[in-house]
Parts: C-alpha cells; structure tokens; sequence
C-alpha cells in the first residue's frame, strides 16, 4: 500500500513538473497568453532603488519577420504596408500581436525607416467600428494632449513659476509624455469591403506610476496650456469650451459643441447641459433630472462666485488604469516621464478634470505637486460632488449599477444643499 502511495506521489511531481514546462512553452510561443518583466541595467541605473531595480511590463513575444506573402493576407496588414511606404518609413519588417481588449486587437510594428532611430509604432485595431466612430475622437484628443503638454505658456492672469532667486523655472515644469499620432482611418478590403478601423501611434514603453509630484506638476502644465497660443495644432483657435467633434467616454457618447465664448457663464451652460443633463436622461432617472432642472440648474452660477472659469485641455476619464509612466531611452532622455491615455478630451474647466479621482488615486504628494503651479480656487470643494457627480452617472450608464445611480444623488443632493446654504 505504501509502495502504491509513492509510486503516485512520484506521477504527480512528474505531472506537475510537465504542467511548469508546458506553461512556459506557452507563455513563449503564444504572447497573448501572459506578460513577462522586461529589465535592464540601464533601468536598474535609473528607476531602482539600490537594492533592486525597477521593472517594466513588456510582452514576452518572438518578433516575426514580416514577408510579401503576409501583408498580401489581410486587410489591415495591407493597410499598414500601404501606409508605412506612403509616409516614407519603407516595409514593414516586422508586425506583432501584443494584446486585445474588448473591443480593439493591439499590435507592435517595426519599419526599415523610421521617423526617429529605434522607433516602433503601436497599432490599435477595432474590426467592427470605423474610424469616426472609433479612433478620430482619441487621435485628436492626443494630438491635443500631445501640443499643449510641448509647450509651457501659460494662461492670461497666472503668475509665472519662479525659484527662489526670482529666476523663472516654467520650462522646468515637469511635462508628460504623450504618445505621438500618425494615423488614423478606416481599413478596407481589396474587394470594397470594410474590415474596421485603426489607429497608428508612437510606441511607449510603459510601467507603474513613479513620480506623483512630478505627475502633478505636469497635469498643471497641461491645464495652463493657452488654448489660443498653441492653435491650431491643438484644436481650440478661439479659446472656447468644448471639442472639434463628438466623442465617448467609455462607451457612452460625450458630445462636445463648442460655447459661444470662454467666459465663466459658457462654461456653466456647457456643463449643466451636455454633461450632467445629458447623463440624467440617459439614465432616465426622474427624481435626479427633476432636481437638476428645477433646484440645481437655476442658481448653479452660485458655485462659481468669485473665481474666473478658462477653457483648459482635459484628459476627460483619468483614472488609475489611464496613469502610467514612460521609460526614456537612450538618445531621448535618461529617466521616466509621467504619461496618461485613452483620453475623452475637451476643453473645459480644469476642476472637472478630478471628477474621477475616487478611483485615481491620487495622494498627497500628487497634489503639492499640482498644488504648486495651480493653487486650489475658492469653492473647489462645494464644486467637487458636481464633477463627480457626472462620471458617477456615466457609470451608472455603462454598468446599469444601481450603486453608480445611489452616489451620483448623493452628490447632487450635496450640490443642492450647498446652494441653499449661500444666500440670496
């Protein structure tokens, strides 16, 4: 009996050491199946502490050589092909798939000839949506992100940051890092037919969130960016609140018209109207829509009193899964930079930007940070339910969560009792 009962045991540490060996097999042959750490001692140098160095996620894949027969195969590989030789970067040398989400396939493609040295480009790719649908919305909200956090103007009435010899130090403000956009379209079959959309940006290599201060001080230089001193490239020549074009939060349309002005009271209507509003009647909620219209809406110019409202770039869904940092590589930088993505961009007040940062994170060095470059305004705490309110809803809207719903009242109720507390 004891024989039978090691003779077992024995099988099972061989099963076992079988089931490790075909796991890892997996993880070589098949990337999708998992992530391995990517480190080297260049990062160790740089991100880690002294007694460990600090790593980055990165797929653990084979690059594929690609070949004439494999970009003859498929819509979207022709389209790359197509728009690699056109752009002037040659042939694709290689194209690899590095994920998927829901709703889009994710690629890693190397070129013979790429604008930078050592640049790769990362490709996003929806089969059932197209383009304007899709990937104009965040293309354009990154070439915005991408022009106002490149440049350190700021706007009319904000002091300018100065050290402690009364030398300027805005150009040191820390910046993020967005990636750059090549191209976003449609793919189309050599017969007509649609195969989805795609979008072509720069590649990032991305890890955990590092300097929060430094993060902090970048998300002020992007909301100072001066709406009319970096147009056209960034969207808004005239400096008012809203986009060029409709886009999603989530999956949830955000439209985005432009106000007449950039004044204080534009904003207030925008908001009131395309934000909350149209959540309320999506989520079709009765007592919430009659609260707003006939206890909020009236007198929200209230929550305003005292300060002057301007049009700033908002990522629009910060949260935690948007934050990361890059890793800088040799002949761009030595170091890390705070980045954010997957924008819902628009121009709008820079307050509204927090609306989402009950699952953000964001702590107390983020904020001195911040805090240090843009002070916080009077009533920034009576305004605070008002801009959580909206992405509660949208919550609500997406996840049909009754707790989304129950905290998005709370937060207006808290809005209506604030308002009553101010006198005529």
């Amino acid at each position: 009996m004891k024989r039978r009962a090691s003779i077992t045991f024995l099988y099972y540490l061989i099963y076992c050491r079988l089931a490790v060996c075909a796991s890892l097999l997996l993880l070589v042959e098949f990337p999708s199946a998992g992530l391995a750490f990517d480190s080297t001692s260049k990062a160790r140098k740089t991100f880690g502490r002294k007694d460990r160095p600090e790593r980055y996620w990165q797929p653990k894949i084979r690059l594929q050589p690609a070949s004439s027969a494999l970009f003859a195969s498929n819509p979207l590989e022709e389209e790359i092909a197509s728009w690699a030789k056109d752009a002037g970067y040659g042939e694709v040398e290689s194209c690899v798939n590095s994920g998927r989400s829901g709703w889009a396939s994710f690629y890693k493609v190397h070129v013979s000839h790429p604008p930078k040295p050592n640049m790769a480009f990362f490709v996003k790719h929806a089969k059932s949506r197209q383009a304007h649908e899709m990937f104009d919305g965040e293309a354009l909200g990154l070439k915005a992100m991408y022009e106002c956090s490149s440049h350190t103007t700021v706007q009319d009435g904000v002091d300018d940051i100065r050290d402690d010899q009364g030398t300027s130090s805005t150009s040191s403000i820390a910046s993020l890092k967005i990636p750059q956009v090549f191209y976003s379209g449609d793919v189309e079959s050599s017969e007509g037919s649609s195969s989805g959309s795609l979008l072509i940006m720069e590649f990032l290599f991305l890890g955990p969130r590092r300097d929060d201060y430094a993060f902090g001080q970048a998300m002020a230089n992007l909301h100072l960016a001066n709406p009319v001193d970096t147009a056209p490239k960034a969207g808004n020549p005239f400096g008012k609140f809203g986009f060029p074009l409709d886009n999603t939060i989530g999956g949830t349309p955000q439209p985005n018209p432009w106000t007449h002005c950039g004044e204080t009271k534009d904003w207030i209507e925008f908001y009131g109207t395309h934000r909350i509003l149209h959540q309320l009647e999506l989520a079709e909620d009765e007592y919430l829509i009659q609260l707003w219209k006939e206890d909020i809406a009236p007198r929200l110019d209230r929550l305003f009193e005292g300060i002057q409202v301007k049009p700033s770039l908002l990522h629009g869904d910060l949260w935690s899964g948007n934050i990361g940092s890059v890793r800088i590589l040799e002949g761009d930088g030595d170091g890390s930079k705070p980045t954010i993505y997957d924008p819902a961009c628009y121009w709008g007040h820079h307050e509204a930007e927090w609306g989402m940062s009950w699952c953000a994170s964001l702590g107390s060095t983020f904020w001195e940070g911040y805090r240090s470059i843009l002070p916080e305004d009077e009533g920034f705490w009576d305004r605070k339910p008002l801009y959580d309110a909206y992405h509660q809803l949208n919550h609500y809207n997406l996840f049909s969560s009754s707790g989304y719903l129950n905290k998005a009242r709370r937060q207006l109720e808290t809005v209506k009792k604030a308002l009553d507390e101010k006198k005529e």
